[in-house]
């Protein structure tokens, strides 16, 4: 990675306007979402912004009881800085950073990105119902309704 990006858990350096813009604009996971749904995402995780000086670049957060659990949640480079290890190294941070070690777990999901998840150890988890999800929406709306 070259020297001029950093990688920082100072929520305060975020550009909450430029993550919220990445996610509801050209992440395939997250289109529409609210600013207000974003600010509260980020408030109640652990926040990892990729920055080339002062401009942001990057995200990802980490949701966690910092005990037993972490869910690697929204990450992203942008386009114009792909092509740096820059995934690699903020996955790398996440996954070192001194108040997340010990978890007995950690999960994420993905549509695109699995090479890059395997190489630190992740593996799909459907070959089995061990982990079950719940979705929002119309699916629990119907299920309520029965």
């Amino acid at each position: 990675m070259p020297a001029e990006y950093e990688i920082s858990t100072d929520p305060s350096r975020l550009d909450v306007e430029r993550v919220h813009r990445f996610l509801s604009n050209e992440a395939y996971w997250s289109p529409g979402v609210a600013r207000e749904v974003v600010e509260r995402s980020i408030e109640h995780s652990m926040p990892f912004g990729v920055y080339l000086g002062d401009e942001q670049v990057g995200f990802a957060r980490v949701v966690t009881d910092r005990a037993t659990f972490a869910w690697i949640a929204d990450v992203y480079v942008e386009a114009g800085h792909r092509g740096h290890g820059l995934g690699k190294r903020l996955v790398a941070a996440m996954l070192e950073h001194p108040e997340l070690q010990g978890l007995r777990r950690w999960m994420l999901g993905t549509a695109d990105a699995h090479g890059l998840y395997r190489q630190f150890g992740f593996e799909g988890v459907t070959r089995s119902e061990r982990f079950m999800a719940r979705e929002s929406g119309a699916a629990a709306a119907a299920c309520s309704e029965g």
